[in-house]
């Protein structure tokens, strides 16, 4: 039984897609005679002619293109085995802290595209209280924090100020002698925070009618016109609540949303994912904050 060299079936496609004895060997880092020297030989096993000498130029002959056929598809699983070897890339989780009203569909999005750059990341998306999410990142439990605050943040890769919102559902029905019925992710939540805040400073009673820790629940309980709730205009989706600026309620503060990495590790994958995010969660008519760029806040860790 004969085993041709998979080397010797390399050169022959290389000679024929190159049309040339010079530029096969120049392809494979080999001097032309060593070329010359293994198509005899793949010749010489084979007991018959591939190439077509009385043919202008590097002509198969009949045989040669049958050889040829089946080397390109040996070749093909030749590689596709030495490729299953090779060892893969481990494979690096991303975990994220964000709040619940900033993930909706646009998260997915980015975090997709940036997947398609970077096929080796996974992530881990926990939403929650800011509070708690930037203590896991200082904790080395998150590798990237999505935070807002009532102040400006220091150190943050990204900055911007959001500005905040009460928000109605279609049905409800606010009795003005009555505590403010409020819906809330709850007391650990700045959003909550900063309405009590503003409805102790107006002097106004308040009751939490509602409270859960998904967006989506409390969306439903706007909707339903169990009571009015803070958020960030950017995050407010029309078909769920609205905007209800000129309700006998009082205004409220703007909050600075900053995006934090962890230090250490991959720096550079983190502040890319940063970037990214960043570019998807700025509300259009922010732009950076003077003194706040990325290269500024890199420059600041």
């Amino acid at each position: 039984m004969i085993n041709i060299p998979t080397e010797l079936l390399r050169t022959l496609i290389a000679v024929i897609d190159l049309r040339s004895f010079t530029k096969a060997a120049q392809s494979l880092k080999v001097t032309q005679p060593a070329v010359s020297a293994q198509i005899k030989r793949l010749q010489l096993l084979l007991g018959t002619e591939l190439l077509d000498k009385s043919a202008p130029g590097v002509t198969l002959t009949p045989t040669g293109e049958l050889v040829i056929n089946y080397a390109r598809r040996l070749l093909s699983i030749n590689d596709q085995i030495i490729h299953l070897a090779e060892p893969t890339p481990p494979s690096q989780t991303l975990r994220i802290g964000v709040p619940g009203d900033f993930v909706g569909p646009d998260l997915p999005l980015i975090l997709s595209e940036f997947r398609s750059r970077w096929p080796d990341v996974r992530f881990h998306v926990r939403c929650g209280g800011t509070e708690l999410q930037f203590k896991a990142l200082e904790q080395g439990e998150n590798d990237l924090v999505v935070h807002l605050s009532p102040a400006r943040p220091v150190n943050a890769l990204h900055h911007w100020v959001e500005e905040t919102a009460w928000v109605r559902g279609p049905h409800l029905k606010l009795d003005t002698t009555a505590p403010v019925p409020l819906v809330t992710y709850g007391p650990a939540c700045v959003y909550h925070r900063i309405a009590v805040e503003a409805l102790d400073h107006a002097g106004l009673a308040y009751d939490t009618v509602f409270r859960a820790a998904s967006i989506a629940t409390l969306a439903a309980a706007i909707n339903a016109g169990l009571g009015v709730m803070v958020t960030t205009r950017s995050r407010v989706r029309p078909s769920e609540m609205t905007i209800w600026d000129n309700g006998p309620l009082p205004r409220l503060p703007h909050l600075h949303c900053g995006i934090f990495v962890a230090e250490g590790g991959d720096r550079e994958t983190r502040e890319q994912l940063a970037d990214a995010i960043a570019s998807i969660l700025r509300p259009r008519h922010e732009s950076e904050p003077a003194g706040m760029t990325a290269k500024a806040s890199s420059a600041a860790h």
